[in-house]
């Protein structure tokens, strides 16, 4: 099924996409409901309960805050990171929900964490419950935060797949229906992507520069990322190192070093820096998700870098063959398996944007549409198995270097992609369907809930 490239690159908040912008997007519905049903100045109180990953580590990605910044009805896209949003809650524990209603509210007492129920459809769960002064039940909604900052109502889930179809020119549920079109229409899997973005935006939306704007904002969280430094929000006290590491290899060009693997180097700080930037709170582009946001943009930055482009309208055509060929490959796991690391675990971030970025990048590299698949296929080929265990719950370690370890995955799968001629034994819509049989059959410990791994074994928190 096809996925829109702009609900695929979405603005958000860091440091979650399903545990920070997926609870904000949910708890801002429910409020929104109450509010069309009539309903919202009948609330005197709010109380959630979150459940599975969300409870397990929720305090560490966020989610409590983001679930109050929905209830008072701001959009992630236009916050700004610097505010304060919650200091008026925190001195009068009063909220205001949507601006047009207070109520007393306690994050200690109305957020409840149900640590040992995972709800059945899905591991990120949460109940928003409203009750009025006699404590009578107002609403009461359940929904589920399934990847990339996605939500579903729980009477919803099981259409999370089948929903109904964009009404798009070029549909398709596999990766070989995507080749069959674009060979029938003598087109590029970015040109195809495009034409079916054309028919689902407004007229007055440009689709191009609105995919260069999504570009941009990547690249503005780099610099950003590499301008500061101290230590990340949380209790593990994890420092800030793109900037030390921008320094000392700039300073190493000051000295004419020449290090052949330069570029390596290059390509971790920019990954490390769009890491950073998520794992502080900062705005960030899913891609698709918010643990895996720093791939895609560290292998565009490289692609700009090292790429063979002569003047700004190649990097900019480059740049919309990129991310609109990134896109197609995620609506293939969108709609065949899962993005969610809470499903899947980490293959399903990391991977997932490793395959993107390998895919996006032989496209913009002038690479055909078998190379393109060959290099998704490759990509994930080698992040199978990967598992979601972040100490504390935070997306700090090993979230940061993965994303790292992930860009330098992309951009050789590409490189061995485009030395052949697309001809490969593997297909990607197999690599897919492995990758989410993988992801179910992984032990639940091993899916975003810090009870295993790397969260288990390197430190007690």
């Amino acid at each position: 099924m096809y996925f829109s490239l702009f609900e695929i690159f979405a603005v958000g908040i860091g440091p979650s996409s399903s545990h920070t912008v997926g609870p904000m997007k949910a708890a801002r519905r429910f409020v929104e409901n109450l509010r069309e049903q009539n309903l919202l100045l009948k609330v005197a109180s709010l109380h959630t309960k979150l459940y599975g990953s969300l409870a397990l580590t929720g305090i560490g990605h966020g989610t409590l805050n983001a679930i109050i910044y929905g209830f008072m009805g701001l959009n992630a896209a236009e916050m700004n990171p610097n505010l304060d949003y919650l200091a008026p809650l925190e001195h009068n524990h009063q909220l205001n929900i949507l601006e047009q209603h207070h109520i007393n509210f306690s994050i200690a007492q109305d957020i409840e964490l149900e640590k040992k129920i995972t709800l059945p459809e899905h591991s990120n769960g949460m109940t928003f419950c409203a009750y009025d002064k006699e404590g009578r039940v107002v609403l009461e909604e359940t929904y589920f935060s399934v990847g990339g900052g996605t939500i579903a109502r729980q009477d919803e889930i099981c259409r999370r797949i089948d929903r109904q179809p964009y009404d798009v020119p070029y549909q398709f549920d596999s990766c070989k229906e995507l080749m069959q079109l674009c060979a029938q229409n003598k087109m590029t899997i970015a040109e195809l992507v495009l034409q079916n973005e054309k028919t689902l935006q407004p007229h007055h939306f440009s689709v191009s520069q609105n995919i260069l704007h999504l570009h941009q904002m990547m690249q503005q969280s780099i610099d950003i990322g590499l301008q500061k430094d101290g230590y990340l929000p949380g209790g593990l006290k994890v420092k800030r190192h793109a900037k030390e590491m921008y320094e000392r290899l700039t300073s190493k060009f000051a000295n004419n070093n020449t290090d052949s693997l330069t570029a390596i180097d290059w390509i971790n700080i920019w990954a490390f820096a769009v890491a950073e930037e998520n794992a502080g709170g900062g705005r960030i582009v899913t891609a698709p998700t918010m643990g895996s946001a720093g791939v895609i943009p560290a292998v565009m930055r490289y692609m700009e870098r090292y790429g063979k482009f002569y003047n700004i309208a190649e990097r900019k055509n480059a740049a919309i063959t990129f991310l609109a060929t990134a896109s197609a490959i995620c609506s293939l796991y969108r709609t065949n398996a899962s993005i969610s690391g809470a499903e899947v675990g980490c293959q399903g971030e990391i991977g997932v944007a490793c395959s993107m970025a390998a895919g996006g990048l032989v496209a913009a590299l002038g690479g055909n549409n078998k190379q393109i698949e060959n290099a998704a296929e490759i990509a994930m080929e080698h992040n199978l198995g990967l598992t979601c265990d972040p100490i504390c719950g935070l997306v700090q370690v090993p979230c940061i270097e993965r994303n790292a370890m992930g860009a330098i995955k992309a951009v050789n799968a590409a490189r061995l992609a485009m030395q052949g001629s697309g001809s490969h034994i593997v297909s990607l819509d197999s690599i897919i369907k492995t990758m989410y049989e993988t992801g179910l059959s992984l032990n639940q410990d091993y899916k975003e809930t810090s009870l295993a791994g790397i969260a288990k074994n390197a430190l007690s928190c």
